[in-house]
């Protein structure tokens, strides 16, 4: 069992910058590749970023390819999302979620991911 609780989000104006953080509980947390998903008002889950139990692969969807970045500490169970040059259609609750090293299927399918945070949100005004 993993637990996930987010941290970071807020309120910041178009291209400023936040830090999300997802402290993960257990002691596998090594064994778990971490993804970020968020969600905006009237719309579906959408993947954000992942990386892998090593932290030396790692995933971007386009929309964020460039200006976010998804690293992990393995000593400290947290994995963290750095989002710079923020723009509005980036408001969203921002979810952090682990899935076994062997899942299969793509990162970004989050059907393949087995444990879910509560959210944080980010607004980005204009």
């Amino acid at each position: 069992q993993v637990q996930l609780v987010e941290s970071g989000g807020g309120l910041v104006q178009a291209g400023g910058s936040l830090r999300l953080s997802c402290a993960a509980s257990g002691r596998t947390f090594s064994s778990y590749t971490m993804g970020w998903f968020r969600q905006a008002p009237g719309t579906e889950r959408e993947f954000v970023a992942a990386v892998s139990v090593s932290g030396g692969t790692t995933y971007y969807s386009d929309s964020v390819k460039g200006r976010f970045t998804i690293s992990r500490d393995n000593a400290k169970n947290t994995v963290y999302l750095q989002m710079n040059s923020l723009k509005p259609e980036d408001t969203a609750v921002f979810y952090c979620a682990a899935r076994r090293a062997t899942a299969w299927g793509l990162p970004k399918q989050s059907s393949t991911y087995d444990y879910w945070g509560q959210g944080t949100q980010v607004t980005v005004s204009s």
